[in-house]
């Protein structure tokens, strides 16, 4: 028998807050990559809906699940529908990657920040990534992935976004723990930490404010603001065939701000 010429499995990769913003576009830049991708979203089933349709004409296989990264009490359900996804689409026991991406922002200043914003940001961006990954990983194959998205504030300060990025600063240590102590299964684990991008995140102030634009862009080397399919490039090539050596590293996808 020829094996030489068997097909291997599409890939299938699991994105939280895959229905917008970066997690959308890294889920259609994937799948034109050939990927299958398990998304989640948090109240916009529309989105989702949409999100998978375009997977779909991608000619790639899809599922949208609902889930709030900030209710760790909902991850064993969680799963369990992962794992039943897995069977009824793929009839498949595992899945290959896993793109903590799922998120929100906050913008206050030290004093302003309320304990209210601050246990939010904890709960999504630090508990969350936390324990959904130790809930997924049984479901993780060998030798598969994780993606942990952080930030460019975790290297240059700007005021107002101290809570958030101390809660990305500790994903970036997590992760390097998680490579380490996932190496015996052979996962690699790092950080994609974006730059500011055109999106609605944090209301679209990137996007929408002509000055907050312009000074990004003037502290930019490349001379421009960063745009989803910026980010999506770079998260698909990270998980490609070529870069299974890169484990435990913070890799930045800023277009070269402040440098």
């Amino acid at each position: 028998m020829n094996t030489h010429n068997t097909p291997h499995p599409a890939p299938i990769t699991l994105i939280t807050g895959g229905s917008r913003g970066l997690g959308r576009s890294a889920a259609l830049h994937l799948a034109s990559h050939g990927h299958d991708v398990i998304l989640s979203y948090r109240s916009r089933a529309d989105e989702a809906a949409s999100a998978v349709a375009e997977i779909e004409a991608l000619g790639r296989r899809a599922v949208a699940l609902q889930l709030d990264t900030g209710r760790s009490d909902s991850f064993a359900d969680f799963a369990a529908t992962v794992q039943t996804a897995l069977a009824q689409t793929w009839e498949r026991e595992r899945f290959d990657h896993l793109i903590n991406n799922a998120g929100m922002g906050v913008h206050a200043g030290l004093m302003d920040t309320t304990e209210d914003q601050f246990d939010e940001l904890f709960r999504v961006h630090l508990k969350g990534v936390f324990f959904l990954s130790q809930r997924l990983l049984p479901l993780l194959r060998e030798g598969g992935r994780i993606l942990n998205i952080s930030s460019g504030l975790t290297r240059f300060a700007l005021p107002g976004y101290a809570a958030y990025a101390a809660m990305k600063g500790a994903v970036e240590v997590l992760s390097r723990y998680m490579a380490k102590e996932l190496g015996p299964r052979g996962i690699a684990v790092n950080v994609l930490a974006p730059g500011a991008i055109e999106t609605d995140f944090g209301g679209g102030v990137v996007r929408d404010n002509a000055g907050v634009n312009g000074f990004i862009a003037a502290q930019t080397a490349l001379g421009r603001v960063g745009l989803p399919d910026d980010i999506g490039g770079a998260i698909t090539a990270l998980l490609g065939d070529g870069s299974g050596w890169i484990n435990g590293q913070r890799i930045e996808a800023s277009g070269g701000m402040f440098l």
